[in-house]
């Protein structure tokens, strides 16, 4: 597996498929792998160049212990630190929950090496924006450790599973801790002019923020139908042929 190296932490990457670059990047407790584990990379790959990123804290990349490590705007350098080591100046960018959090960044941060933006499953506004409501929802105190649903969440999946156990606690707890509490990226991803296309499944909390946000921005949106927050992405017989499209604008 390649690698490149950002803040002194390195990050790893697949490259695969040829044509206009897409870099694909997962969302919390997944790796680059994920998407081929669920079907997205081979259909991608007939048409693109897919570069899928183990984002910092999984897989075959760094595990800073540190929140710093883990900043939106240390994880969109990483992301270019990818780019510039393939040497490619701009690419599309896919990414679902933390990695559409790390496309916002991109965007906000720089929003040149970008050709447009597919963000899955994050509201642009910050992961803090829904959970109150969603504890209430759920029944829980407010002062609930998130972590530990996002966490239970992830064990569902036997993929997943496995990287949770292979990984370092304390890493994964870092990065949780730091993506949970950043700052709105919404004015950031506004003012880029990349070309977005939104998505989320209408059972997942952040579906009705994200819609709201596109339409206000004039962004693209669509809706997997009964979907919750870990479930979209396991189906790609109703996102690839929405995004496809979009991709080859």
């Amino acid at each position: 597996m390649p690698f490149t190296r950002s803040n002194g932490h390195k990050i790893a990457y697949e490259v695969v498929g040829s044509g206009s670059p897409v870099v694909l990047h997962p969302g919390m407790f997944e790796d680059g792998g994920h998407w081929a584990h669920l079907g997205y990379t081979s259909v991608l790959a007939a048409c693109h160049t897919v570069i899928s990123i183990d984002p910092l804290g999984l897989g075959g990349s760094g595990a800073p212990r540190g929140r710093a490590a883990y900043a939106a705007e240390r994880r969109a350098a990483y992301v270019i630190a990818v780019l510039d080591d393939l040497g490619l100046d701009r690419a599309a960018f896919w990414g679902y929950s933390l990695g559409a959090m790390t496309g916002y960044a991109v965007a906000a941060h720089a929003p040149e090496r970008l050709t447009r933006l597919v963000a899955g499953a994050f509201d642009p506004n910050g992961f803090m924006a829904v959970v109150p409501d969603t504890l209430a929802a759920l029944g829980l105190p407010g002062d609930f450790d998130v972590y530990e649903i996002v966490k239970k969440g992830a064990l569902e999946s036997a993929y997943q599973t496995a990287l949770v156990e292979s990984g370092d606690p304390a890493a994964h707890r870092a990065n949780y801790e730091s993506f949970s509490q950043e700052p709105s990226l919404g004015g950031g991803l506004a003012a880029s002019g990349v070309p977005t296309l939104m998505y989320a499944g209408t059972a997942d909390p952040w579906h009705d923020p994200m819609r709201d946000y596109a339409r206000a921005q004039g962004m693209e949106f669509f809706s997997i139908a009964d979907a919750d927050h870990g479930g979209a992405i396991r189906r790609p017989d109703e996102v690839l042929p929405r995004v496809l499209p979009f991709l080859s604008l």
